[in-house]
Formats: C-alpha cells, structure tokens, sequence
C-alpha cells in the first residue's frame, strides 16, 4: 500500500468519526431542549395550580380580548362564578343576635369625622360593612328608595347633569312599582343596592327570613334586569353580628353611613336653605351620605351641594370603596353552652 493511499484511508476514517460525534451531541442538545420545555410545561402547570387554589392569576379578567374557550365553557365557569357555597347558619348562629345600636354621633374628631363611625368600621368592617370611607377628599352619595314619591327623576337629572354616580338603595316593592326608574338608574351607571324585599327589621327576625328578604330581590334584579346586586344596606340600619355574619356569606358589602338628617317625612320636610346648612355643614372626608329620595328639599339642593363640595376640592365618586379588611368573620370560642 502506497503512503498515498493510507493517508486517504486515515483521512476517510476521520471523517466518519467526526460524523458520529456531531450526530451524538445533536442528539444530546434535542434530548436537553425537550427536558427544558418539559420543565417548563410542568412549571406552568404548577403555576395554574397555586392560581386556582389562592384565586390569583396573571391573567386579567373581565378583559375585552377575544374569548377563547371552548363553545359551552363560558356559561359554566360564569355560573361558577355566581354560585356561593349556602350559608352555614349553624356557624352564623353562633354570633350574638343582640341589635347593635349605634349612629354617627354628634361627636367628631379634628377633621370633622364621626368618632362613632371610626370606632364602628374598626370593630365590624370585618364583616365586609362600612359606615365610614377612608380619609380622603370624596364623598358618597347614596339614596334610600322605600317607594316613589315623585322625586326620584329630578334627582336622576340633577346627577345627570353633574356626572355624578350614586347607589339608590331599593326595595323589591319599590322595583315592581317603578321599572322605568330602576332601568334608568341602571342606564346611567347608577349602583342599584339591595334593601330588602317587606323593609323589615333585621333583627327581629330570623336567619332564614332575613336570607329570603334579602335573596327574592337579589333573584327579581337577576331575573328582570340581569343585574346583580352586591351592596346591601339594612332597613332602619338595624343590624347585628349574626345578620352582617349572614350578609357577607351571601356575598354582600354592607353599606351603613356617616351622616343623615331627618329628610326621610315627605309632610315634615326642612326648609331648604336650613337643609342645605346642615348638609353642606356636616362634610367631612370619606363621608358616606344617607339621603331619602321621597325628599322634595334634597331634590332642591343636591346641584348646589354637588357644586359647592367640587368648588372646595372634593371628588364625588361612584361607590367603589374597599377597606383592607378581614374577608372571613372567626366564629367566637367563649360561646354559651
């Protein structure tokens, strides 16, 4: 064999040799990728699993990209959504059922807030229940609506007018009687709130009749309007720690206030000059307002209130308000055999 033809023979063998090992790495590099992508996989899945069991998500909600699942998917996952586990009322039993009496007081702090209030929201904003916002520049208008008086559209063009948003406080009478209204509360992007169907007071019945007087409007506002109701103030503002225990498990925020006057006697109304001094005296930040809608006086001054508290920098917003607070009341443990 010429020397010739053995370097040719080496060179060649070389060659193959070289073959091999770039062939056995390729194969190593996809071997490691798909591990990689394997991890990967399996670290969003994990992912997916800590979001469904602390209820957090990258992913935005109620977004308006396109809807991706599956045909039949949407409707199971919002009813899902609509659906609470039935109140314990073995558990809620357990809480006192003595009425707590309370108001906001006449005593106020150095920045005009009720010490009752503050004392209050400390002790039951547990329950998801607020009788005063946070210490900022705005005011909460809201309206109880026991039943029409012929007030209830000049308060909705005075609102109009301002482009201001408040939550109407309605009974289950007050919505069969006055559709036109309700619906025009809901079109202007009012907050449509729950006060119960019959107005009774809540601590004088039971469980069950409170969770009835408070689900058959919930359920007529689902029905007819397809509106659902997530604000609940009580009739008279008559409340104990088993009813706001029974209202949260129902999926409630209870709405109390920081400042009312006698406004709510159609026959006894206050002059409006002197209404509009105790009203507009009376602000404070983080005020929540009761107002009766049966008022012929509110009617009258609400733009000029709405006016003059823009004018010293106050924001008068859509009820959107949320205390950090305790979403789960504790079941007492000191409780009578």
């Amino acid at each position: 064999m010429t020397g010739y033809k053995l370097i040719a023979i080496l060179m060649a063998m070389i060659i193959a040799l070289t073959g091999c090992v770039s062939r056995e790495n390729d194969e190593k590099s996809n071997s490691s990728e798909e591990i990689v992508s394997s991890a990967a996989e399996d670290s969003s899945s994990e992912k997916e699993d800590i979001d469904a069991a602390t209820g957090e998500s990258d992913i935005p909600v109620n977004n308006d990209e396109e809807d991706e699942s599956k045909p039949g998917e949407e409707d199971s996952d919002n009813e899902t959504e609509e659906e609470l586990p039935p109140p314990d009322l073995e558990e809620i039993g357990k809480f006192s059922p003595e009425a707590i009496p309370w108001g906001p007081g006449v005593r106020k702090d150095k920045d005009g807030r009720s010490e009752a209030c503050v004392m209050l929201q400390e002790k039951y904003g547990k329950f998801d229940a607020q009788f005063i916002a946070p210490k900022e520049k705005k005011i909460y208008l809201t309206f109880d609506e026991g039943y029409e008086n012929g007030n209830s559209a000049n308060i909705l063009d005075v609102l109009k007018e301002k482009k201001v948003q408040a939550v109407f406080f309605v009974t289950l009478e007050y919505v069969k009687a006055n559709p036109e209204l309700v619906q025009r509360m809901i079109d202007e992007g009012h907050i449509v709130g729950n006060h119960s169907a019959g107005h009774p007071n809540y601590t004088k019945i039971s469980l069950e009749k409170a969770m009835e007087a408070t689900m058959n409007l919930h359920k007529y506002m689902l029905d007819n309007y397809n509106y659902k109701m997530t604000l609940f103030r009580y009739p008279e503002g008559a409340f104990s720690e088993q009813t706001a225990a029974l209202l949260q498990s129902l999926g409630y925020k209870q709405v109390f206030w920081s400042f009312a006057y006698a406004d709510w006697d159609p026959k006894n109304q206050m002059e409006p000059n002197a209404a509009y001094e105790k009203v507009k005296g009376a602000t404070h930040d983080g005020a929540i307002y009761l107002l009766h809608a049966v008022s012929s006086t509110n009617s009258n001054i609400l733009g000029k209130l709405i006016d003059d508290w823009r004018a010293e920098g106050y924001e008068i917003p859509k009820y959107d308000v949320d205390y950090e607070i305790n979403k789960v009341p504790d079941v007492p443990t000191n409780l009578s055999e």
